[in-house]
């Protein structure tokens, strides 16, 4: 939505044709079509027709609520004590690397995380020139770096020595430092894994601003230096999080292979890996307080108040489909047709459903992607974890007409479905006899034979 957003404030008319925004759909980062994504945030996106425009040409441009928020972003970026963090963390990352510089692609894939201006090869790196330059890279005309100008000791240190200084013992360069543990509840180790991650945190701790290459690389302590700088890579980003592919692409261009990929797997008490949405994310557990950031930034600020724009744009789509269907519930064809009653055209609502099955479809996938606090439908073949019996759904249970002209079908949701009364042994014919339950079913026998007349209540 950002990408979308700056694409079109680029412009000098601060709007665009739907056609350019579908053509740079991969560059974009669009998961749909780009007319439907426009058209799904309307609280966002505004489609138009520019006068004396075709229309099969429409264009679209920004509301005024996203402009207010793009403005309070620009601001922030504008900010010189945010500009010189930004530039700290950006220095401290290219102090990562053997050669003191980074690829642009590789950067770009950062920018995000690091919370960079979209433009910030023009707006931010130029006004630090004692910092970095962009270079072009070797044997490339078109490929370019951004390198170090200047190695910082004052920044060249992580935050597990900050905070080893910060306590009461001295801290001197090999000490022993442990990772913070937090593992999922319920999660618990095997013994022989609990005394390996003992005696592995017992192990000096190597600077990720130190170059520990000639250590083997599946001993202890070259995994140690490992985690090291995946732990302080994390801590670089404004989210403490990002996707698991710009990690291993990182961890490829400084010579770590596989062996980021081995730190996630064998310290999920350190990194936890999400995947939601088909998207793999590394987030870095001490960074998280139930579910809430420690350290706070103000660019995180902006980007919930955008998320919020969102879910109120896809709220007001629901809406719409929701007042939409029930407008179509509500005109009943066979009430009209044969005349009946308001009582008689009221008992027969749940046996006709008159809503197609691609606005049911689409209703469904819409109250899928709204269910993030694990609540489910019941009436759509789902289980609650509210307390059971709790029967609840927007739209009833669909039944055929010709089941409901030869008898009334109780809904499954709505109605108590009649269950069938416990069973009694009897030892005079052999065969088992069910208790009564009046209102429910009449059971009498007949020769030796159980009948059972069913009765469902409306």
């Amino acid at each position: 939505m950002i990408a979308l957003k700056n694409l079109i404030k680029s412009e000098p008319s601060k709007s665009i044709p739907i056609s350019i925004a579908s053509e740079n759909k991969t560059q974009l980062c669009l998961p749909t079509r780009a007319i439907d994504f426009i058209r799904k945030y309307p609280s966002i996106f505004e489609q138009f027709l520019p006068p004396g425009g075709s229309p099969a040409r429409p264009h679209v441009r920004l509301t005024q609520e996203v402009l207010s928020i793009d403005e309070e972003e620009q601001s922030i970026y504008d900010r010189e004590s945010y500009r010189e963090d930004v530039a700290n963390r950006l220095l401290r990352l290219v102090m990562f690397t053997r050669i003191n510089k980074i690829p642009i692609h590789i950067l770009d894939k950062l920018k995000w995380d690091l919370g960079l201006p979209y433009d910030y090869a023009r707006t931010l790196v130029m006004d630090f020139p004692d910092y970095f330059e962009i270079t072009p890279m070797k044997g490339s005309t078109n490929s370019f770096a951004l390198e170090l100008v200047c190695w910082s000791d004052e920044l060249a240190v992580s935050v597990m020595e900050k905070n080893a200084k910060k306590g009461n013992v001295e801290y001197k360069k090999g000490m022993p430092l442990a990772f913070p543990l937090q593992y999922s509840r319920g999660y618990d180790l095997e013994k022989k894994v609990k005394t390996w991650v003992d005696e592995w945190q017992k192990l000096p701790y190597i600077s990720p601003y130190e170059d520990a290459s000639h250590l083997q690389s599946k001993s202890d302590q070259a995994e140690k230096w490992t985690v090291a700088v995946l732990h302080e890579l994390l801590h670089l980003f404004i989210s403490k999080k990002t996707d698991r592919e710009n990690i291993f692409c990182l961890g490829e261009y400084l010579g770590f292979g596989s062996r980021f990929k081995r730190a996630l797997i064998n310290h999920p008490g350190i990194f936890y890996v999400s995947s939601k949405l088909r998207t793999h994310t590394v987030v870095l557990r001490e960074a998280f307080k139930r579910d809430l950031l420690v350290e706070k930034n103000p660019i995180m600020g902006v980007r919930y108040q955008y998320i919020h724009l969102m879910n109120k744009a896809n709220d007001q789509v629901k809406q719409t489909v929701t007042t939409n269907t029930s407008n179509v519930q509500k005109q009943s064809p066979r009430a009209d047709e044969v005349g009946m009653d308001a009582e008689d055209e009221d008992a027969t609502d749940d046996d006709y459903d008159h809503t197609s099955e691609d606005e049911d479809e689409d209703e469904d996938d819409d109250e899928d992607e709204d269910e993030l606090d694990g609540s489910q439908n019941i009436g759509r073949g789902r289980t609650g974890r509210n307390a059971p019996g709790n029967f609840e759904t927007k739209t009833p249970l669909r039944t055929s007409v010709r089941a409901s002209s030869e008898r009334r079908v109780p809904n499954m949701v709505g109605d108590r479905v009649p269950t069938p009364p416990p069973r009694r042994p009897d030892s005079r014919k052999g065969y088992t006899a069910a208790a009564k339950s009046p209102g429910r079913a009449d059971h009498s026998r007949t020769r030796g034979r159980l009948r059972t007349e069913k009765t469902y209540p409306h």
